[in-house]
């Protein structure tokens, strides 16, 4: 047996920040296992995900897709040489669960315990891909939770946070017009279906933080508050004009009763706002990521959270990164929702750069800042 593959390590990562319980097995560079249960359907009746609902399916699930991972690498937790955890961004709750697993692992097999950062692990999720990480690179993170504009110069010692948004992340607007438009939850691929069917140039929505004031003060950071009233102040327009000329009545106040308000709705092109809505949100994230690699002379952009499987967003970055000769790398899309081996990654990257492990003596920390790759002891 070759001894560098040997000795690299195999390390165990558990990812509980949202509503996926994920747990990746890698040695050194390479996957090994990644298990993935998401509770999306049970939060799909709420339009949106349930902090408390979050919670208790990683409870429920923890077990099952620890042992399904363990089966699918055909190890035990005696063969794993360390465990890594997400210790944050993410609900406070459903971190708490994996990194109470994670103590109670690492404990109980007396594996050393590394707690590493979410969005750390999303560029990790690369290595896993591509076999190592081209530094330095920009990075963008769209996911339900998080809108992350990063230069990452070394994973594990050097990430600067160049921007991030303001008031809505872009997952959580999809979401929310999917909801406006009656699409449903999640709203990502729902947007997408309708938005295959409309013309993006059908409705001029604002791109937010664009402006050349807005520039100047937010160059790489992002809104989508505004953009979701947009599309809502057009739809009330729009339904209160159909209304109109169909006769219905209207009160001094706008409103129109259920009738007329159901009538109108009908009549919405519903394709063409999704694809409008869609196209204002892929602009905006293409044209600052881009702009980010001009600006410091990074020749290369990562993408990565579960946005990217938005199949505009991939599209017009090729298109638009081959223009400005920029290299775009996108991680296997499975490798890019969360998951636990991109946890499973970075923990392996700290490992082989001799990083001493965490310990037990730290808590979650939803708001970890990406700056720090993992909490060192006594952090």
């Amino acid at each position: 047996m070759n001894d560098t593959v040997h000795h690299e390590p195999i390390v165990l990562g558990i990812e509980s920040s949202c509503d996926e319980t994920g747990i990746g097995i890698v040695q050194g560079t390479r996957l090994l296992a990644n298990a993935v249960a998401s509770s999306m359907d049970e939060h799909a009746r709420f339009g949106g995900v349930v902090p408390e609902v979050a919670a208790r399916a990683h409870v429920q699930a923890f077990g099952p897709t620890l042992r399904q991972a363990l089966d699918t690498a055909g190890l035990g937790i005696d063969d794993v040489d360390a465990i890594a955890v997400t210790a944050g961004p993410g609900l406070a709750g459903a971190l708490m669960v994996g990194v109470a697993a994670a103590k109670g692992l690492s404990l109980g097999s007396g594996k050393p315990l590394y707690a590493v950062n979410h969005l750390a692990g999303h560029v990790g999720a690369e290595i896993l891909d591509s076999g190592s990480l081209a530094t330095p690179t920009v990075a963008l993170l769209v996911s339900g939770g998080h809108t992350s504009l990063l230069l990452v110069r070394d994973l594990v010692d050097d990430i600067e946070l160049l921007g991030e948004t303001i008031d809505d992340a872009a997952g959580e607007a999809f979401d929310k017009v999917a909801r406006l438009l009656g699409l449903g939850y999640p709203g990502g691929p729902r947007i997408q279906r309708a938005a295959a069917e409309g013309d993006p140039k059908a409705i001029r929505f604002p791109r937010g933080l664009s402006t050349a004031k807005d520039l100047r003060a937010h160059p790489y950071d992002f809104s989508f508050s505004g953009l979701k009233t947009a599309v809502a102040r057009w739809v009330s327009l729009a339904e209160t004009r159909a209304a109109a000329d169909a006769g219905h009545p209207i009160d001094v106040g706008g409103e129109l009763d259920e009738a007329a308000a159901a009538a109108a709705r009908a009549d919405l092109p519903i394709a063409d706002i999704a694809a409008s809505f869609q196209e204002a949100v892929v602009d905006v994230l293409v044209t600052k990521a881009l702009a980010a690699c001009e600006n410091l002379g990074v020749p290369r952009l990562l993408l990565g959270g579960g946005v990217v499987a938005n199949a505009r967003l991939r599209e017009v970055a090729a298109e638009r990164c081959a223009a400005a000769g920029v290299e775009l790398r996108i991680p296997d899309l499975s490798l890019c929702t969360d998951n636990g081996a991109m946890i499973a990654s970075l923990g392996a990257q700290l490992v082989a750069a001799g990083k001493p492990p965490t310990g037990l003596a730290f808590g979650a920390d939803s708001t970890l800042p990406v700056t720090e790759s993992y909490l060192a002891p006594n952090a």
